[in-house]
Order: C-alpha cells, then structure tokens, then sequence
C-alpha cells in the first residue's frame, strides 16, 4: 500500500467517511488512504463494541466488520475527494477468512488494512484485507478478501428498482 504524505490529521474523521452511526462505528481513525487502499486503526478497550469481558476481548469474527468499514472508509474517502456524499454499499462476501487468533485482546492496537482488487463501473468491487497488531512488529492477527456492492442508489437498489 502507498503512504500520501499526509499526517493522520488531514484525514476526515471516520464518522464522516462511513455511512454508520454510534455505536456501530467500529473504527477510530483513518491513518492513510490512496485510491486503491486505506488503512485505519481500532484500539481494543472495555468499551469496545462487541467486548467481551469475561474473554477480555473482542471475538476475531468481528475482525470482518472492521475490514468491512475500512472498504467503506474508503468509498467514503474516494467520494470526498470528487466531492460526492458518502453512500450505502453492501458486503457481498468473504473469502478466506483466516484468523491467526481467537480474539483481539485487550489493549491492542489494531490497523486494518484494505486494498481494492477489482473495482468494476456498475459498483462491484474486491478487497484484499489484513488486520495486523501494529505492536507486535505488524503481526498478522486476520485477513480475508471482502467482495462489496455499491448501487447509485442503495434505496432504490432495495425497492428492486435499480441494478
């Protein structure tokens, strides 16, 4: 993936790059993004959604919902940058999700990392996806390839109207 040279500040704050609202925001922050990848960071505390605190984690299979959010982060942040609004896209599917842990523990610092694959013009698109610890010399804890779906207009998409 390449690094803009630009610092974490320059980034729209997540909550305006995904089409979520509390408390399904998973994400922190976005760290970089390019047209083809992005990366943003989660940092794994009791008050984490989906924290479970007899396993004193976060159960891996949310890792999914994360690298879902990052594909959407970056749609998001594509659509900022051409001036367009965020819009609703669809997970399609996920294969080979493999994860190198049970759960992601407490005190992580998770980066989830996202390049796009294939984009087609009528909205399908494929991710190559990792979750690494970025304190533990970039260890891969998860990864998958996403397949999403991002109509012109997810409502009418819905109604069956649109395809």
């Amino acid at each position: 993936m390449s690094i803009l040279n630009q610092t974490v500040s320059n980034y729209p704050a997540i909550r305006d790059l995904v089409p979520h609202r509390d408390p399904m925001v998973l994400l922190d922050e976005v760290l970089f993004a390019d047209a083809e990848s992005l990366c943003a960071a989660v940092k794994i505390c009791r008050d984490s959604p989906f924290f479970d605190s007899e396993a004193e984690g976060v159960g891996a299979w949310v890792g999914i919902e994360y690298m879902a959010q990052a594909i959407a982060a970056h749609a998001g942040y594509l659509a900022r940058a051409k001036g367009e609004t965020v819009k609703v896209g669809f997970l399609l599917g996920t294969r080979r999700f493999e994860t190198k842990t049970p759960r992601f523990t407490l005190g992580s610092n998770l980066h989830i990392q996202v390049h796009c694959s294939l984009q087609s013009e009528n909205g399908l698109g494929a991710f190559e996806c990792h979750i690494v610890d970025s304190t533990a010399s970039e260890h891969i804890l998860a990864s998958a390839t996403i397949t999403v779906f991002q109509p012109d207009n997810a409502e009418q998409f819905l109604k069956g109207q649109a395809m």
